[in-house]
């Protein structure tokens, strides 16, 4: 018998992944390409919220666990996955710049934010305020972590590349039965796919389409993150990944041409440089309605959890509530409740 079943192969389920090898415990993971929402992830690691200058929802603890952890999972895969970048916010008004200052005197947000400022950053990108610079940043490439996770996953014979059928499950006192797999936990870690799970979908789980675009320039030559109206993020070789637009209104999977062209609008108007839409990308983000993860223990059957709703803010979130939930599943630790899906568990709800 496994000590856990894992359906889905996002930043959670890779998450729950290491939890699981640092402690010894055996698994078998279930991935049938849902994780959309995790493959086209920006993979920021940026502690604050900088349309507000706020520090993001717990991000400095998150960002003492999140960079060290990426860091071991690159030693293990043997890939570059971590970054360290800097992200630059471009102000708009003086009224910007002196929040951004008032912003930097609170002790929560004075390690995080420069206060030199700097005037001109690329001569492609104009402002008349200048730009100030956000620390211990960078980016993570979610999109070969994921990759190469499953591969490293496929030569230990853990993981099984197919949908998984909920109807098939079958749950005993003290284990799971999966097509005659048998394991003492199941967790469910399937983002926006978890509106279809019969045990969990009573949850508030909001779609919130994120789409993006990759523009190619040879002029622009930047380095640094950009955040203005639009993120812009450099992939190297004169690509640059540009969004995202927020669409909690359609929760199809295909791009469309009205967030291409507001997209597009946009840079425009940031950029005095050539450039060539390439190519766009859309993700369903998942998300509760208090924009906290969903995650813990199921309220009747006490060998199933779930650990999904990251938003958009998942490289922060997911190493340290991987952290969690181990403590949950194997010394019975109560979650947080900001974290605990227990807080919107109904009294009547179907299975």
């Amino acid at each position: 018998m496994l000590d856990y079943i894992i359906v889905g192969l996002g930043l959670s389920g890779i998450s729950l992944c290491e939890r699981l090898e640092e402690n010894g415990l055996s698994y078998k993971v279930f991935e049938g390409g849902t994780q959309q929402a995790s493959v086209v992830a920006a993979g920021l690691i940026n502690p604050v919220i900088l349309k507000r200058f706020t520090l993001a929802w717990q991000a400095d603890k998150q960002l003492e666990i999140a960079i060290p952890f990426y860091r071991k999972i690159e030693e293990k895969l043997q890939v570059r996955l971590f970054y360290p970048r800097k992200i630059y916010r471009r102000f708009n008004s003086a009224e910007e710049q002196n929040n951004w200052f008032s912003a930097a005197d609170k002790p929560v947000l004075s390690k995080f934010l420069n206060t030199d400022l700097k005037q001109k950053l690329n001569p492609c990108i104009e402002s008349d305020f200048g730009f100030g610079e956000v620390l211990h940043t960078g980016t993570v490439d979610t999109e070969l972590m994921i990759s190469e996770y499953g591969n490293h996953l496929k030569k230990q014979n853990v993981i099984s590349f197919e949908n998984f059928d909920h109807q098939a499950l079958k749950i005993e006192e003290d284990h799971v039965d999966y097509n005659g797999l048998k394991a003492r936990n199941i967790i469910f870690c399937e983002g926006f796919g978890l509106k279809k799970n019969p045990y969990f979908n009573y949850l508030p789980l909001n779609g919130n389409k994120g789409e993006y675009i990759i523009i190619y320039s040879e002029e622009l030559q930047m380095q640094e993150i950009v955040k203005s109206s639009v993120f812009i993020i450099p992939m190297g070789n004169n690509l640059y990944r540009v969004g995202a637009t927020y669409n909690n209104g359609d929760n199809t999977p295909e791009t469309t041409e009205s967030a291409r062209e507001e997209l597009t609008r946009k840079i425009t108007a940031l950029f005095n440089c050539k450039f060539d839409v390439v190519d766009q990308v859309a993700g369903i983000r998942p998300a509760s309605k208090d924009r906290r993860p969903l995650a813990g223990q199921h309220p009747e059957y006490k060998n199933l959890y779930c650990c999904n709703g990251f938003g958009s803010r998942g490289m922060l979130i997911a190493p340290m509530l991987s952290e969690e939930m181990l403590h949950l599943m194997e010394k019975g630790k109560a979650l947080p409740g900001e974290f605990d899906l227990a807080r919107f568990t109904k009294k009547h709800y179907s299975v």
